[in-house]
């Protein structure tokens, strides 16, 4: 237990787990999608990508739990990122839709945790 107090006390071990989940977060979902690209066509058929996370009832609950759940988290990463002044944003937003949600969100919250660590500091 006081590993645990140790750790939330600590927010830049805390900000390291962060880019170490968003790294997985880019790695992870891109293999997936070389091996989809690479069964189904270089050129990355949306439509066809989206059919297939539709395919059965699993996939279709796994998609719309992933897009009702990642909409309402990029909302918040927008409006604290606005109320904290995170710099680099850029990166957020071109992230969630070029390489992942798994790696942007993440990549967000390193940000922020860093950026407390500055307000902390002034």
């Amino acid at each position: 237990m006081d590993y645990l107090n140790q750790l939330k006390n600590n927010k830049y071990i805390i900000s390291y787990i962060y880019l170490i989940l968003a790294i997985l977060g880019a790695i992870l979902p891109m293999i997936s999608n070389f091996h989809f690209a690479y069964e189904y066509g270089f050129a990355f058929d949306i439509k066809k990508f989206i059919e297939l996370a539709n395919e059965n009832p699993a996939a279709e609950s796994i998609s719309r739990d992933l897009f009702i759940s990642a909409s309402a988290v990029f909302i918040w990463i927008v409006n604290e990122s606005k109320k904290l002044k995170v710099k680099n944003m850029w990166i957020i937003y071109l992230g969630t839709f070029l390489i992942a949600f798994a790696f942007s969100a993440p990549f967000f919250l390193f940000l922020r945790e860093r950026r407390l660590i500055e307000i902390e500091k002034n």
